[in-house]
């Protein structure tokens, strides 16, 4: 992977647990969870933006 084994990710583990506490963890989780879903939906509507051909609007002539 990342040069990342199970102890290295142990201690990581045990700083955010110790810096965040247990109650916090799961709340962290699921924002940062979202916020990767929504980042991503973004990227993709802007994708998909990027795929459509652009019109211009039409010149008004008074």
């Amino acid at each position: 992977m990342f040069g990342i084994g199970l102890p290295e990710l142990l201690v990581i583990l045990l700083v955010c647990l110790l810096l965040f506490g247990a109650n916090r963890l799961p709340e962290i989780g699921k924002s940062l969870g979202d916020s990767i879903r929504e980042f991503k939906k973004a990227m993709k509507d802007n994708s998909d933006d990027d795929a459509k051909p652009k019109t211009q609007a039409p010149d008004k002539k008074s």
